[in-house]
């Protein structure tokens, strides 16, 4: 992504002496930026390599399919909530122009007790910051299901935690697809091989590689068609 260049008249424009010892980068083969924001569903807490988080095997597809370096920037934190987003990972946006920015965040409001209308006056908060980079294409992931773990059923009903999870994300999908932002709902796709090797990490929470991949797998199909 590139902004446009206005030049400066003759008078006023300093010629510039490029220097030999740095190779000349064109907007075409400069790095592609992907920045992912979140908790430690981004982090990829659970896996056996930081290479297995989602947000690193979206910038490999990424990179496979268009040919040119992709600079992956995880700010993900374990236990971060929507406030300690908006505290740490938000200011990091103007760091540097951004190609690609994805967002999944809310699991741990949930968990702690907080209500939806809080969650969603805060998550609007962060969208609108997103939404004011110029040129990104933004990845808005749900919240995945929880409640099957072993620390999902040890912590509540089942049945009154995936019902609130819902409620979550529907609100997210809305505030997100207001501001034009991908929408990626992943709750379905963490409940399709339940119990399979692989699936829920040691910690009987995280989700384990084999569902990391299919998340990979499911946020890349919904990316391609904007590429």
């Amino acid at each position: 992504m590139s902004l446009p260049v206005h030049p400066l008249s003759p008078t006023t424009r300093s010629p510039v002496t490029p220097d030999p010892s740095q190779p000349f980068r064109s907007p075409a083969d400069a790095p592609v930026t992907y920045l992912a924001l979140g908790d430690s569903y981004t982090v990829g807490t659970g896996t056996t390599s930081p290479a297995r988080a989602w947000p690193t095997l979206l910038g490999g597809r990424l990179q496979d399919t268009l040919g040119r370096l992709v600079e992956v920037t995880n700010l993900g934190v374990d236990g971060y909530t929507t406030s300690e987003l908006i505290e740490h990972e938000l200011p990091q946006l103007r760091d540097r122009a951004w190609d690609y920015v994805s967002v999944l965040i809310g699991v741990n409001d949930f968990f702690q007790g907080d209500d939806e209308p809080h969650y969603h006056a805060r998550l609007v908060r962060i969208y609108d910051e997103i939404a004011t980079l110029p040129g990104a294409r933004v990845l808005a992931v749900s919240i995945p299901d929880y409640s099957y773990t072993a620390v999902g059923m040890s912590s509540g009903d089942p049945h009154r935690i995936a019902d609130g999870l819902r409620l979550f994300n529907a609100s997210a999908r809305v505030t997100a697809e207001l501001r034009g932002f991908t929408w990626v709902d992943v709750f379905d796709v963490s409940r399709t091989q339940i119990g399979a090797a692989g699936w829920i990490a040691g910690d009987g929470l995280h989700p384990g590689d084999t569902q990391y991949q299919a998340w990979a797998d499911h946020i890349w199909s919904a990316l391609q068609p904007h590429l």
